[in-house]
């Protein structure tokens, strides 16, 4: 069984936790995610079958986008609702649209982040949240993410809790913490915040309204009705080359393939042999190099 599975994983579990259960639906060992949820956030979860494994690091390149919700007024050791409240202070009247907007602004584009004490960031070995868990700190490691949209669709403010829930859309490269994005959103504001919910609406080329559930793919998988993207799927923007059966020979044996044979050359491609996809090269001076070998089975 080999292909892509646009998961929608439900609050409550851990992506491993997924990918546990997938593998007893699918009676398959080789599964893998292409970027891990936290427990707490819902929606787009790819998951790599088999062969599709091996691109599981191209899904995770693509952007990603989240829908949510900040609360303004609280804040909590792990950004989120499940933590212990560490710090409140009263949002004594409504912020005003354009300033959270002006705030929103300030955080679009290329930012630093630190990631969050509860998070799986490896530090000399160890997890943050292993860290956080023993009260021990230590020194965390900065990152670049890029922001491409943070957009304000929603704004309530309580009067009997003097606190303010912003609802947002953001637009991310992979690798940014949208807990840390918006705790640095009400930090601006002058006041503590944590993230109340979060959903991940797009990840790996694939969309929530794409997304299977695990009792619809057990399902699907009980009536034999289960159709997984391809591979191909997965570098459908790629320029795309389909190999002679000499080339075939060649590229089975890990060969080079010359520039010449591309009217528009480019950095990396996606080689095709019997409709099939079977590597990605990538430009190395003037000839292409095997860059990821995906299927050099002969079986139509």
């Amino acid at each position: 069984m080999d292909g892509i599975i646009p998961l929608y994983k439900e609050r409550g579990m851990t992506s491993f936790d997924a990918v546990s259960r997938l593998r007893r639906i699918l009676h398959e060992k080789k599964i893998g995610h292409s970027g891990t949820l936290d427990p707490e956030v819902a929606g787009v979860l790819p998951i790599c079958v088999g062969k599709a494994t091996k691109l599981v690091d191209l899904l995770m390149a693509s952007g990603k986008e989240y829908a949510g919700e900040l609360l303004i007024g609280k804040a909590t050791e792990t950004e989120d609702l499940t933590g212990k409240v560490i710090e409140e202070a009263p949002v004594e009247a409504e912020i005003e649209r354009q300033t959270i907007e002006a705030a929103m602004a300030k955080l679009t584009g290329k930012i630093t982040q630190i990631p969050p004490m509860y998070s799986a960031v490896k530090v000399n070995g160890r997890r943050l949240y292993e860290y956080a868990r023993a009260g021990e700190t230590v020194d965390r490691p900065k990152r670049q993410v890029v922001i491409n949209r943070f957009e304000l669709t929603a704004s309530t403010y309580n009067r009997t809790t003097k606190t303010q829930r912003v609802r947002f859309i953001v637009d991310c490269t992979k690798g940014t913490y949208v807990r840390t994005l918006v705790v640095d959103l009400a930090k601006l504001l002058g006041y503590p915040g944590t993230m109340a919910s979060l959903t991940r609406l797009k990840s790996g080329g694939f969309e929530l309204d794409q997304t299977l559930s695990l009792d619809d793919i057990q399902d699907q998988m009980s009536a034999q009705l289960l159709n997984l993207y391809p591979l191909e799927y997965a570098v459908r923007d790629f320029p795309t080359y389909e190999l002679s059966k000499q080339e075939w020979q060649l590229v089975k044996n890990g060969g080079w393939l010359k520039q010449q044979i591309f009217t528009d050359p480019q950095a990396k491609i996606a080689v095709y042999y019997e409709g099939r996809l079977r590597a990605l090269y990538k430009l190395v001076g003037e000839n292409y190099k095997p860059d990821k070998m995906i299927d050099l089975s002969e079986e139509k």
